[in-house]
């Protein structure tokens, strides 16, 4: 059996209040950023948006690389295939230099925490632990 490739899936929390596109904006320099340095297929894309209302979404706007606006976007990161740590780096940069571009997002108002998980964590279905041999 081939080595699946772990796609990641991504849960994005933001103030409410952002049109469509910004959202699409924000989704595509994502995907772009993980197909570009995270060894993530083109198609493999997983992504659920948060808008929370400002009661909501607590944050520091000070804590490391702020100040933060209200345009502050966290990003979770759920993964399966290990990355090295030279790879996150990469994609945290590539990440920012694009959503800077689209939608306009200042550096330090994105945050991206990664999970790392195990094969058996994932069901893509069928009540299957999908990437376990014996699944």
């Amino acid at each position: 059996m081939k080595e699946p490739l772990h796609m990641p899936y991504a849960r994005i929390s933001l103030l409410k209040g952002k049109p469509p596109a910004y959202l699409r904006a924000i989704s595509d320099g994502l995907q772009r950023a993980l197909v570009a340095t995270f060894d993530v297929p083109e198609a493999d894309c997983f992504q659920i948006f948060d808008q929370l209302e400002p009661e909501e979404f607590v944050f520091d706007r000070s804590y490391l690389c702020g100040p933060r606006s209200d345009a502050y976007v966290l990003i979770a990161l759920t993964a399966g295939k290990p990355r090295s740590q030279q790879t996150k780096k990469d994609f945290y940069r590539r990440l920012v230099e694009l959503l800077e571009k689209a939608p306009g997002l200042r550096r330090e108002d994105v945050m991206v925490v990664i999970h790392m998980t195990e094969p058996e964590d994932w069901s893509f279905g069928n009540g299957l632990a999908t990437l376990v041999q014996d699944a």
